[in-house]
């Protein structure tokens, strides 16, 4: 379909939506710079936007935009994962270790431990632990190292690097015992993915996912800090010499987060991906179903498959979601457990050391999955909150 009977056929679904228009207005009015929505349900596809895409700009947000997917990024490496597993070459409950003997891991620590966070490896992003007490890993756009994390902006992290960081620090748990979100864990993932295949983790991406899937949106930047055009713009407000300051980093060399969320996207290639696996077009169905099994994170209404969060709605509903933030940037991504009906949003915001947009993402979540998944009724605010949004 041209980009103008695209454009056409979506006004005239937005004029039967003004429920979903008003709520990603309310979701601009509560503190970000702007957002873009896709959803594709029983009445088909209906695509909006609201608020700006660059601060101080008139133009709205563009909604076949780019935009960074933060821990979105975890589901496509578990799924590059889990299709290795089903051409031979991984076993999900083969130790790590059997194919990175050079890292010295703990040999109980299994595949499937990595997908599910299950393997205890120490966060390389920074750890909080339950009394408060703060660990901290390489400099990140949260708490105290703010600025550090905008001065080296456009550093290059090797991925052996941050894995060598983690495995430096105390294991949080004994490997399989409990439950605890690791972005060293997707970094390992990544890691594995090259050993097993001789080749890099953007060739399997592409080579297994985007090239099948026609998802010429989607990229793998590893250390690339550029962002395809069109996209809205993402800033950060930090202190320096008690001076506060607002800058576009858009731009940034996304391999301090590395396979935890370095990827870029956009709302119709994030649907297209989500609606195809969950759809059985990309892993057998044994695979697809242990992917979505849930696990017991302790986090209310919100367990983990492989790659995935699995959210009880205010409805009584299942859905399977993943969503990331990356500074500045916010993605969300929901599907019905088949596939057919999907939520895709990115969020464009200014970020800080202190999440202070956290509560307002939380909340423009919930709006949204109540919105297209619960027929609309008002929940608890926090129910489909993302622990993951922090860092990364």
């Amino acid at each position: 379909m041209s980009e103008s009977l695209h454009t056409i056929k979506n006004t005239a679904a937005g004029q039967d939506r003004p429920e979903l228009q008003k709520a990603i207005q309310e979701i601009v009015d509560s503190g970000f710079v702007g957002v873009s929505l896709r959803v594709h349900d029983e009445r088909g596809e209906w695509v909006g936007s609201a608020g700006a895409a660059e601060l101080g700009g008139a133009a709205k947000p563009p909604t076949n935009g780019h935009f960074r997917i933060g821990s979105n990024t975890k589901t496509f490496t578990a799924t590059l994962v889990l299709q290795l597993v089903a051409e031979g070459k991984v076993g999900l409950d083969t130790p790590v270790a059997d194919y990175l003997p050079e890292l010295g891991l703990d040999e109980r620590i299994t595949v499937r431990m990595l997908l599910r966070h299950t393997s205890g490896v120490f966060n390389f992003s920074g750890e909080v632990y339950a009394d408060g007490t703060v660990a901290p890993g390489i400099p990140i756009p949260y708490s105290t190292t703010g600025k550090e994390w905008m001065d080296n902006r456009f550093k290059t992290y090797r991925p052996q690097e941050l894995v060598e960081l983690a495995l430096s620090k105390p294991a949080r748990f004994e490997p399989g015992t409990d439950w605890s979100y690791s972005n060293t864990n997707y970094v390992l993932a990544r890691l594995l993915i090259e050993k097993v295949t001789g080749r890099t983790y953007a060739e399997e991406m592409q080579r297994l996912i985007l090239g099948p899937l026609g998802l010429s949106g989607t990229v793998a930047p590893t250390t690339r800090s550029e962002i395809p055009e069109p996209h809205a713009h993402a800033y950060y407000r930090y202190a320096d010499a008690g001076e506060q300051k607002t800058i576009d980093v858009t731009r940034q060399n996304p391999s301090w987060i590395s396979s935890g969320g370095d990827m870029i996207s956009t709302t119709q290639d994030l649907h297209t991906f989500i609606s195809a696996l969950l759809g059985g077009k990309l892993l057998p169905a044994p695979l697809l179903a242990e992917m979505c099994a849930p696990y017991p994170t302790g986090i209310p209404n919100m367990d983990y498959g492989l790659g995935v969060f699995v959210v009880n709605t205010d409805g009584g509903g299942t859905v399977i979601s993943h969503n990331g933030g990356m500074v500045g940037y916010a993605a969300l991504m929901y599907s019905t457990p088949d596939g057919s009906k999907t939520l895709t949003a990115a969020l464009n915001c200014v970020e800080d050391a202190d999440l202070s947009i956290a509560t307002a993402f939380q909340n423009a979540q919930q709006r949204l999955v109540n919105e297209v998944f619960c027929g609309g009724q008002a929940g608890s605010a926090d129910r489909a909150a993302d622990p993951a949004q922090p860092t990364g």
